[in-house]
């Protein structure tokens, strides 16, 4: 069903901020990696289970939602002379877009070296900080040169963008470098050099790398403008997106046959298997002699856009493993995490859209994370935020549903969006909420498109789009239960804890509302730097990075 709730809003188009983030293809080989059954719960199971945050989304479910953390503050303030519940605050680079990862006392970030700790690490670098979650104490850093072709593959002051994961003395990421990471938790403090021995930086304040992928130089990948992935652990394997992508015009795919999707061993570094499902049309068509249209591709959904802007997340329904990644193409692919065969795909955009370079078309790609709950997938579409807004896209899919056409192929056939229409009946569609809005309505869709990843709890879907709308929906039926304008663009997504809902905005303020099927606003508190990161809650202390400046702050009652 398509829901189309109305409200009354001036449009602003309020100013673009610009961020740049990576682009994705792949290619198909396999090898039989050894991978663990994990059973998910509805609710995230790290956050629900333990005092730590050890990934992007708290649990392999991506789920933003975290049931442990009670008594959390919902006011706050760092102002000289006024200050409540800042328990302390560390500056970082001058970027740092990641969420924090907090894992036995110490935290976890990506940022840059506008502001260096060390005065003899000098000029742009990319940055992971492993800080004392007490203090914020600086414990040591991972430290990465730019790469020499500049803004096309790695953007000027972008630092390192996405979150790590860590599991215990072993931190896995990907650095601005396009590389896949293993660290050491402890870093040099232990006295040890583990792993490779090449590190440029060795002191006791550095990382101790265990092994590194390199995706550019050992699987030919061109990642467009940053490479970013938060990755994913399961059982013994290690799954990334590789950020390949579009070439610096904006119009080739320059390495349609480098991997998209990643299955790696986590001990070693070594690839398992790979696909690169969004660019496999034009491998295929350039080996068929067959000229190419890049753009008819493209808006037949058969070729990525730009970047690839998401992470994978794992799900395992009625005891099936399944792996998900979004691609750059607007589909989302699902494999069976063992051996990459693929196990079914569903289109995130209508059969009509049409992308068109800079963000003027209708077709669109994915920013935000999927999420899994109770055997469903939420997912919303949206662009690089340079590309402004635009019509927009939140899918609810059964992930149980099993395709019956060759091509494993769940999307719907007809664009009503209705999953009780004949056409539509085999597809794993079960609700739709967006889209092109009627002509009284204030603005041009329903709901934009989005750089947040949902949270969902109780019956309820949280989320917001770009453009700065909070969107409560029943999670079951897709029925917006009530809606709010921040009056600011949003990067953040909204963060579930202690009974409320936290989302900040580029106007530097967090909201906090009641997780409730009726709006209620509790508290709205303007922090000096926008906020684009999801904050975290562990301990009983809220950690959230603002930008401009660039900083962590730890807040907690009293």
């Amino acid at each position: 069903m398509t829901i189309k709730n109305k409200t009354i809003r001036q449009l602003s188009i309020l100013g673009i901020t610009g961020a740049i983030l990576a682009g994705a293809a792949s290619q198909y080989f396999w090898v039989q990696p050894k991978v663990e059954a994990v059973a998910l719960q509805d609710t995230p199971a790290p956050a629900s289970t333990t005092k730590d945050w050890a990934l992007f989304g708290g649990s392999v479910s991506r789920n933003l939602v975290n049931l442990v953390e009670k008594n959390l503050p919902d006011t706050w303030s760092n102002e000289e002379g006024k200050k409540k519940n800042v328990k302390w605050v560390v500056d970082l680079g001058s970027k740092a877009y990641g969420g924090p990862i907090i894992y036995r006392g110490r935290i976890y970030l990506g940022t840059n070296n506008d502001a260096p700790r060390d005065p003899n690490i000098k000029d742009d670098k990319g940055i992971i900080m492993c800080l004392d979650e007490k203090t914020g104490e600086l414990l040591w850093q991972s430290v990465h040169d730019k790469l020499p072709a500049g803004r096309v593959n790695d953007w000027p002051r972008e630092g390192i963008c996405s979150s790590p994961v860590v599991e215990g003395n072993r931190l896995y990421y990907v650095s601005n470098r396009c590389e896949v990471i293993c660290a050491d938790t402890e870093g040099f403090i232990d006295g040890k050099n583990d792993g490779v021995t090449d590190e440029k930086y060795t002191s006791k304040k550095d990382a101790d790398i265990i092994w590194r992928l390199d995706m550019i130089k050992e699987l030919n990948v061109f990642p467009h403008n940053l490479a970013t992935c938060s990755p994913l652990i399961v059982g013994d394997t290690l799954f990334v997106i590789t950020s390949n992508g579009v070439d610096e015009g904006h119009i080739n795919v320059p390495q349609p046959e480098a991997p998209s999707f990643l299955a790696i061993d986590k001990k070693t570094g070594k690839v398992l298997w790979s696909s690169n499902l969004p660019s496999k049309s034009l491998v295929e068509a350039k080996k068929n002699g067959e000229k190419v249209e890049i753009k008819t591709l493209i808006n037949q959904g058969k070729l990525l856009m730009h970047g690839q802007w998401s992470n994978p997340v794992y799900a395992e329904p009625n005891g099936k493993p399944m792996i998900i990644f979004p691609g750059g193409d607007g589909w989302i692919y699902t494999f069976n995490p063992t051996n990459g065969d693929l196990l079914w795909k569903f289109d995130c955009n209508p059969k009509k859209s049409v992308y068109e370079l800079g963000g003027k078309g209708t077709r669109n790609d994915f920013v935000s994370t999927p999420v899994v709950y109770d055997n469903k997938l939420y997912i919303g579409v949206g662009q690089d935020p340079e590309h402004d807004k635009g019509v927009g896209h939140l899918w609810c899919i059964d992930i149980t549903k099993v395709p019956a056409n060759p091509e494993k192929d769940l999307s719907p056939a007809a664009e009503n969006y209705n999953p009780d229409a004949p056409e539509n009946k085999a597809s794993g569609l079960v609700w739709h909420y967006g889209g092109a809005a009627d002509k009284d309505y204030d603005r041009n869709y329903y709901f934009g498109r989005t750089m947040s990843t949902v949270a969902v709890h109780d019956g309820m879907l949280f989320t917001a789009e770009y453009d700065g709308f909070v969107h409560c929906l029943d999670s079951k039926t897709g029925k917006k239960l009530w809606q709010h304008d921040m009056e600011a663009d949003t990067w953040s997504s909204t963060y579930i804890v202690d009974g409320k809902v936290y989302i900040g905005n580029e106007n530097g303020t967090m909201l906090v509302f009641a997780a409730a099927k009726e709006k209620k606003l509790i508290s709205t508190i303007e922090m000096k730097g926008k906020i684009r990161a999801t904050p975290v809650a562990v301990n009983s202390t809220i950690f959230i990075i603002t930008e401009n400046p660039c900083r962590l702050y730890s807040i907690t009652k009293n």
